[in-house]
């Protein structure tokens, strides 16, 4: 990656500054808004991002109130994803594939566009950490909500095989009826048939400090020995699952990356600047956990 100045100008806000956040519930974890206003400094861009804590029951009315206010767009963090699916008027390609969206773009023609980036950003975190998704292995995907669909159909569209394991077992069907070629395992099965796969990702909220189970951490016994263990939580940076996998000498990959590949779509779309995913952006929001 390219190197540039770790310490970008004062961020610029007018009164025709353009507006975008994350809309999560909760949202306190997110290091997205540290992300974006480093990027809208780094460019000279007039313009902020801010957390927009959301509680479900609430979600639709406040992507209209911003619509409405005149913000550029959101991304959707958990548990939106599916919502800000069925919300947008117009869905990309990989929105589609996935059935989740997790960034909202307010067009000019005042429809709503949802994108899935998270496939795409999990994919590009894999190769810039020399790990690039080999065809025809087998991937297990913890998790059967919104990250997993895109993380799912991303490595499908790659040629890898895919299962899907959930602590609702009914969910993990739902989502395999929706991807073709998905197979399921039950959640108290996963852990005795990791040997079969070359990659396992973690695609929900257990490990993350303040989620449902911040110490969740699996047997990875079975695990055959060049497991590659991806996380999608960043906060904390390794978690307790990457911690394992660290110490049985397999490779890892943590969340922070997907969470920079995956912004820079949105930030483009709101901002008008396709930002770099490099040392200096990713030493900003490593100093910001």
């Amino acid at each position: 990656m390219t190197t540039s100045p770790t310490t970008p100008p004062p961020q610029i806000i007018t009164g025709k500054a353009r507006l975008a956040g994350v809309m999560g519930w909760p949202v306190e974890h997110s290091r997205s808004p540290a992300l974006h206003n480093y990027w809208l400094r780094r460019y000279g861009v007039d313009g902020a991002y801010v957390p927009l804590p959301t509680a479900p029951e609430d979600f639709v009315a406040a992507v209209l109130g911003l619509q409405a206010a005149g913000f550029k767009g959101v991304n959707v963090t958990i548990p939106h994803k599916e919502a800000a699916y069925k919300l947008a008027d117009v869905l990309d390609a990989s929105a589609r594939r996935a059935g989740a969206v997790n960034t909202l773009v307010f067009r000019e023609d005042g429809k709503i566009l949802g994108l899935s980036t998270d496939g795409s950003g999990f994919v590009a975190s894999l190769a810039a950490s020399s790990l690039p998704p080999r065809p025809q292995t087998r991937a297990l995907l913890l998790g059967a909500g919104g990250a997993a669909r895109s993380v799912a159909a991303a490595l499908q569209d790659r040629g890898l095989k895919v299962a899907i394991t959930n602590r609702t077992h009914e969910r993990a069907v739902t989502l395999a009826a929706a991807l073709p070629g998905t197979d399921v395992l039950a959640w108290s099965e996963w852990e005795q048939q990791l040997g079969e796969f070359a990659l396992l990702v973690n695609t929900t909220s257990l490990g993350m400090a303040g989620g449902p189970d911040p110490l969740f951490c699996p047997s990875l016994a079975q695990a055959a020995e060049d497991l590659v263990v991806a996380d999608i939580v960043y906060a904390p940076l390794v978690t307790p699952l990457l911690a394992a996998a660290t110490r049985q000498g397999l490779r890892t990959v943590g969340g922070l990356g997907m969470l920079l590949h995956q912004a820079r779509f949105g930030f483009k779309e709101w901002f008008g600047v396709d930002p770099q995913v490099d040392d200096a952006t990713q030493d900003h929001v490593l100093n910001s956990l």
